[in-house]
Order: C-alpha cells, then structure tokens, then sequence
C-alpha cells in the first residue's frame, strides 16, 4: 500500500484547516463511516460502535491542528478508534457479540452483485459469515491485526503505528494470527477457499 497521501484527503484537510465548513461535514462523514466500521468489527456491537466512532470523530478533530497533512488519514484514525476501544474494554469489560449481519450489512467493495448472480452471492455470504465467525474467536490483538491488514489493507508501515509496535513485530504478530485463524478454521471442519486478501504491496 502507498504512503502516498490521496488527494481528495489533502485537499480537505486544507479546506478544513481555512474554516471550510462543507469540507469539515464531508471529512466527517469521511472518517465517520470508516471509523464505525472498525469500531464494529473490534467490538462487534452497534451501539457500542457508534459511540466509539463519533467519539473518535470528535477527537480527530481536536487534534486536527497536529496532524501532518503529508500523511496518510487512515492509521492515525484507525489509532484514535483502536484506543478507545482498549479504553472501553478496560473500564466496563467489554464484551463483543457476534453481530455479523450487522458487519456484513456495511458492504465490500469486491461483493458479488446479488441481482447478477443470487446463488455465488448467497454462498459468498455465508463464507463470509463462517469466516469471520472464526475471527471473532481471535485473542484481541490478533483479532485487530487481521482486521487492519485484510479488511483495511494497511501496510506493515500503517499497522505499526496504529499499534505502536516495530513493523517487525507486525510481521511476526501477523504470522502468529493467521496461523492462529487457520488452525481455528480446521478445528470446525471448514474450508475457506477465499479467504481476505492483501490488494496491496506489504510494506
């Protein structure tokens, strides 16, 4: 994946910072949604997740006046919404539910149209559910790492400073969790022949 900084997020930076208004309702809408949707998949609850992203959303912009503009948005976004999710978990012991018609509900890019081909979407569904069923059984930190880099394509580069951790040690953790997920998928008895894949370089 690029570091390089995309330029519609550039150019609302900059408008955001000049005391555009229409730019700061479209970054939020922006951040929100992918801040809702991480949320969601660490914690697995809707409402748990709404409060984590609007808060993340508000804190975002508290500290807008920090944030490089030669940077990407996304790991130090995905950082904010990852903490307060710890945060939460440690004050009120969080417990995720499995809620993944919610999840499944915000969509893909690459989903299958289901008006072009019912069945293959109908099957990719249900792998979909079968696979993150498996996920949902991931210690946290293995959980956070697979989501960040299979289901937001974060480089090694993003994922360590989301985590604060070494990149080598987001490679090693990494490994750790897939292998992890694979041995958990052949204790059910299943197979997941497509599983999430990387659509970026790793580094």
């Amino acid at each position: 994946m690029s570091n390089e900084v995309p330029a519609s997020d550039r150019a609302l930076l900059v408008s955001v910072r000049a005391g555009d208004k229409t730019a700061r309702e479209a970054l939020a809408s922006r951040i929100g949604r992918s801040s809702y949707i991480l949320a969601l998949q660490l914690t697995g609850g809707s409402e748990t997740a709404r409060d984590i992203a609007q808060d993340s959303v508000l804190r975002f912009f508290q500290h807008l006046d920090r944030f490089d503009a030669d940077r990407p948005i996304n790991p130090w976004l995905y950082q904010i919404v990852r903490n307060r999710v710890r945060d939460l978990g440690r004050r009120n012991r969080l417990r995720r539910h499995e809620s993944l018609d919610e999840w499944l509900e915000q969509g893909r890019p690459e989903a299958i149209d289901p008006l072009a081909d019912p069945a293959a979407a109908a099957e990719r569904n249900d792998l979909r559910r079968r696979l993150w069923q498996a996920i949902s059984a991931l210690t946290d930190g293995h959980r956070e790492i697979i989501v960040l880099r299979d289901y937001h394509n974060l480089s090694y580069r993003g994922i360590a400073e989301v985590l604060s951790i070494p990149q080598g040690t987001v490679m090693s953790r990494l490994h750790a969790a897939r292998t992890n997920l694979r041995e958990i998928i052949e204790a059910e008895g299943e197979t997941f022949p497509h599983q999430p894949t990387n659509r970026g370089p790793k580094r």
